[in-house]
């Protein structure tokens, strides 16, 4: 009873906290004029949203924070007295919590960076492609090297198959995964209330996951992840008042991959972040088959969201195919647990 309650609670203010802030964050960043510059090479009907402010983001940011901190401090100090036997290492579960905190707040600082760089210069150009890997990467390691320290081994578990120690593999495979995933959710904040949306979906994933795991810590951060998503996408959602920025993209990919990292099972990346993963695949076979082909393009235009827009899909719509798409890998990657672990 206590652990619905706590979950719903962790979902209902962070939605309240989010939703609230973009009250008063928006008219500030119109004030400031930190609007979107728009590319040309986009669909010419996204130049009406020129000049929308960017770094949005701040809202959820925000409100993951708060409520994440707030719910694994009263974690520490009650679990004891309400907590079965499941929940008896709240150490190891709080150190995956700090540091996936530590990891989405990092990747958030560098789009925060990019983002106050494409306004300064009034063009859609922030950080160079090198900058942000290498920042990227910088984060990466850094979460690791915490996980390291703190003891935690190279093993992760794949459903079906067990533990699997990938030994010094391990670190390599993750820092790549962990920057991979990162850019792909970039690549899909690109329509009004896409990414929010589709990430909402995956956060709601990974609360059932880490519940039906006993992992409470990781279950109210994913409940607030999800609140506070739903509170964005009150201004996000088409026709959008405000944009998540690189601010925003960056440190929801930061978090998916935690909250992946946290359940111990990063694999999980692969069914509940099939959207990400398709947006990112786009681009490079867009890229590959164009330099192949001297020319042709294999889709009307990647990521895949644009492709589906040229193809006469309202954004809308589009939110809606995607956001079920995550739902449904999302209950698929829950069974695999399920019947798998």
């Amino acid at each position: 009873m206590i652990y619905g309650i706590w979950t719903f609670c962790s979902a209902l203010i962070a939605f309240a906290i989010s939703a609230v802030l973009g009250r008063f964050l928006i008219p500030y960043l119109h004030k400031l004029h930190f609007g979107q510059t728009i590319l040309e090479i986009g669909p010419k009907w996204h130049e009406k949203k020129q000049g929308t402010p960017i770094m949005g983001g701040i809202m959820f940011i925000t409100a993951i924070t708060v409520v994440t901190l707030i719910s694994t401090i009263v974690y520490i100090f009650t679990g004891a007295d309400f907590i079965t036997t499941y929940f008896a290492d709240i150490p190891r579960e709080c150190v995956f919590v700090f540091a996936g905190l530590g990891l989405a707040l990092a990747n958030g600082l560098i789009g925060f960076i990019d983002d106050f760089t494409k306004v300064v210069k009034k063009r859609n150009l922030g950080l160079t492609a090198i900058q942000k890997l290498i920042l990227q990467f910088a984060a990466a390691i850094a979460f690791l090297v915490v996980l390291s320290i703190a003891g935690y081994g190279t093993t992760t578990i794949i459903p079906f198959v067990g533990e699997i120690d990938l030994g010094f593999f391990y670190y390599i495979i993750a820092a790549l995964v962990i920057v991979g995933m990162v850019n792909s959710v970039n690549l899909t904040d690109g329509v009004d209330g896409l990414c929010g949306s589709v990430t909402f979906f995956a956060c709601v994933a990974f609360m059932l996951i880490a519940s039906m795991l006993s992992f409470l810590g990781v279950t109210a951060m994913c409940a607030a992840s999800a609140g506070a998503c739903l509170g964005f996408l009150v201004w996000n959602f088409h026709p959008a008042k405000v944009f998540m920025g690189d601010t925003g993209s960056l440190f929801l990919g930061g978090l998916v991959c935690a909250l992946a990292f946290a359940v111990g099972m990063p694999i999980l990346l692969l069914p509940i972040g099939i959207v990400y993963i398709a947006e990112e695949a786009s681009v490079i076979l867009q890229v590959g088959y164009f330099k192949l082909t001297h020319g042709k393009r294999l889709f009307k235009m990647s990521p895949i969201h644009h492709h589906f827009e040229m193809c006469g899909w309202s954004e809308v719509k589009i939110v809606a195919v995607f956001s079920t798409i995550t739902a449904v890998f999302g209950a698929i990657a829950f069974a695999l647990v399920f019947f798998g672990v």
